[in-house]
């Protein structure tokens, strides 16, 4: 009987996720294994009635060369995604209603509620399912539950996307290498409407807990940043954008922020309900900041959120290539028999690392190394042996 491989996309799309999809079911199908799509994440583990065809079929899909042909020239994912934690659920599946999970009693904010642990569950379907492996796509909080499963019997392969580049063990994530792009390609286009108005340019990107996206495209941009990492010094900031637009033959600035940078004297505000994984929105900080600079030159500015356009549409040639080449990787690891690993880029080359501890959180900037807390801009030099992201992981 052939093997077969599960896969699934989890949390947040980025570009290139379809080349790694395709890229496994391809190399999978050459060498006679069978694979099969877990539509929308850990959910389609989580909520599946294999017994109801209407639920299998919005769950669960045969994968081939036929229906994965094109996918690759496409953003977004395929199988489609969620952020769903089967060790939080806050409420059961309604197939699952009525029976007894291990749960603990969560309180937050003062607020007390009961998060089931489902593990059993997504087990006992993907037994059903004859998965043999499963190829688990996703940022920290997909692959915290991938490292979990693996730990519980599964034999599990992670793959990293995100297009933060935050997760540990890799210097690269799928999706980064396009969100840079797209953050320059903004950026220079709304050079002409910023300077147009001689006004002060405000950019917010994501990175809620790492600032990579802002660090990386401030350093191919050339202009200044806020990051996570480093609470930087709000009338610093604004003297400095001040001055860059006085020295500006165009009379404007620029300043790109990730959506989890902070001043001294302010925190990021959230809102919301929380996610699978705890996790709120947070009110825009390029609104906020903005603000303290009219308020502090009586400048004039323009605030443009680059967040969710920076992970839509076709990947780029290095998340394409980079997609391929992991699921080439996962696809290889476990033919060789060896799970519970993640594919990685390590000193610049391809390596299958352990998939992260969850208890150790996202990978951080390195900031006295990579980011100049006096100029609040990336750090240009003593670039000499470091890999091509000039991170390690």
């Amino acid at each position: 009987m052939p093997k077969r491989i599960g896969i699934l996309t989890g949390g947040g799309d980025v570009p290139g996720l379809n080349s790694v999809i395709k890229g496994v079911v391809y190399r999978a199908t050459e060498q006679g294994y069978d694979v099969t799509g877990i539509r929308r994440g850990w959910e389609g583990l989580t909520h599946v009635d294999l017994a109801d065809p209407g639920s299998r079929a919005r769950y669960i899909q045969t994968l081939t060369r036929e229906n994965t042909r094109t996918i690759d020239r496409t953003g977004g994912t395929y199988l489609h995604s969620s952020r769903t934690n089967p060790v939080k659920m806050k409420s059961l599946p309604p197939l699952l209603k009525g029976r007894e999970f291990p749960s603990k009693e969560v309180e937050k904010d003062g607020k007390k509620s009961i998060a089931y642990d489902v593990t059993s569950q997504v087990k006992q379907n993907l037994k059903d399912l004859n998965v043999d492996y499963l190829v688990a796509i996703g940022g920290d909080d997909t692959l915290s539950y991938a490292a979990h499963l693996n730990s519980s019997g599964v034999p599990v392969v992670a793959i990293p996307k995100t297009m933060d580049n935050d997760v540990r063990n890799t210097e690269y994530c799928i999706g980064f290498s396009t969100a840079i792009t797209r953050a320059m390609d903004a950026i220079t286009r709304q050079r002409s409407t910023v300077g147009s108005h001689e006004r002060i340019g405000i950019f917010r990107v994501f990175g809620r807990d790492a600032g990579y996206t802002a660090l990386y495209t401030a350093y191919v941009t050339s202009i200044r940043c806020g990051i996570p990492e480093h609470r930087f010094d709000l009338k610093k900031m604004i003297e400095l954008l001040a001055a860059d637009k006085r020295n500006n033959p165009s009379n404007y600035s620029l300043v790109i922020l990730s959506e989890g940078a902070e001043w001294e004297g302010y925190e990021v505000v959230h809102y919301g309900a929380e996610d699978a994984y705890g996790h709120r929105k947070k009110m825009n900080v390029g609104e906020a900041f903005s603000d303290k600079v009219k308020e502090a030159t009586g400048e004039e500015t323009i605030v443009s959120d680059l967040t969710y356009d920076l992970r839509s549409g076709e990947a780029d040639f290095m998340d394409k290539m980079v997609a391929t080449a992991f699921a080439a990787m996962a696809f290889d690891s476990i033919v060789a028999g060896k799970t519970g690993l993640m594919t990685s880029i390590v000193k610049g080359c391809y390596e299958m690392s352990p998939i992260p501890d969850p208890k150790l959180g996202p990978r951080k900037v390195d900031v006295p190394n990579m980011y100049n807390t006096e100029r609040y801009r990336p750090i240009y030099d003593k670039k000499l042996g470091l890999p091509i992201f000039l991170t390690k992981a």
